[in-house]
């Protein structure tokens, strides 16, 4: 039988800025809830988060760790050229980053400066969705968040520096993007509002399949009502997405496990 080396991670706190640590805290925390609530791809996937007052340069996570352990130390400081920054001494192993996760994540950082996060999923549902030309149908009020969204077409592996400049393109001035043939992707000017619109983009898909999966006719709404309904969802009409909840799923993690904050 082989015996799996001990495994650790020295805390980074030290070498951060009270900025940095709080970030990372929130974007471990981040990665935490989208393995709780079943989006999770094993270790494959990314959620990045720019680094206040820090100039192209942002966090993910270390590639070969699974969601649900992901801490605050564990996640790696990289350019957005794939370039390591900083990175914590593993003990027991030794990690990089994904090459698809700089190339995708560092496009978006790059071209949207007011964009802190970045959330990319292979989940069941957001796979199949991506799969159906018909796109995302605004056919629930939560979907209807999602009238306006962005869709780029599967180019392969996201490997090439080149395929960056129609990602940007694609996502366009929206807060979420279909990867056809491949995921979802959302962004936020926080983690609480990225990982807000990735939980209701994943609703979305959800109910559109299983609605689609009745086989009968669906309700169409009027687009009047469609324009007005997407407006009632947009920042100049309520608070910032995450604010109000994001403590609150902190303090579900914090009663889960508060391992995500070492």
């Amino acid at each position: 039988m082989t015996t799996q080396p001990e495994f650790s991670i020295p805390s980074m706190r030290d070498q951060c800025s009270p900025e940095e640590w709080q970030m990372r805290v929130d974007l471990a925390a981040c990665y935490r809830l989208i393995a709780h609530y079943g989006m999770s791809d094993m270790a494959a996937n990314h959620i990045s988060a720019r680094i206040p007052g820090e100039h192209g340069s942002f966090l993910i996570n270390a590639y070969g760790m699974m969601y649900e352990e992901i801490t605050a130390s564990s996640l790696i400081k990289i350019d957005s050229n794939g370039t390591i920054l900083s990175k914590p001494a593993f003990v027991g192993a030794d990690y990089g980053v994904n090459r698809a996760g700089f190339v995708i994540h560092g496009a978006i950082h790059d071209a949207k400066p007011e964009i802190a996060c970045v959330i990319h999923t292979h989940s069941w549902a957001g796979m199949a969705l991506s799969t159906l030309k018909c796109g995302l149908l605004p056919i629930t009020q939560t979907s209807m968040r999602f009238v306006h969204i962005g869709y780029h077409d599967y180019k392969g592996v996201v490997l090439d520096m080149a395929e960056r400049d129609s990602l940007v393109n694609d996502l366009g001035n929206n807060n979420a993007l279909i990867f056809r043939n491949h995921g979802l992707l959302t962004v936020g000017h926080t983690i609480a509002e990225a990982f807000n619109a990735m939980h209701r983009l994943e609703l979305s898909c959800k109910s559109q399949l299983a609605a689609m999966a009745c086989g009968v006719e669906l309700n169409d709404v009027p687009a009047k009502v469609l324009d007005e309904t997407y407006m009632n969802y947009q920042p100049q009409t309520r608070r910032p997405y995450g604010l109000m909840e994001w403590p609150a799923l902190l303090r579900m993690l914090d009663r889960m496990d508060r391992g995500y904050r070492d």
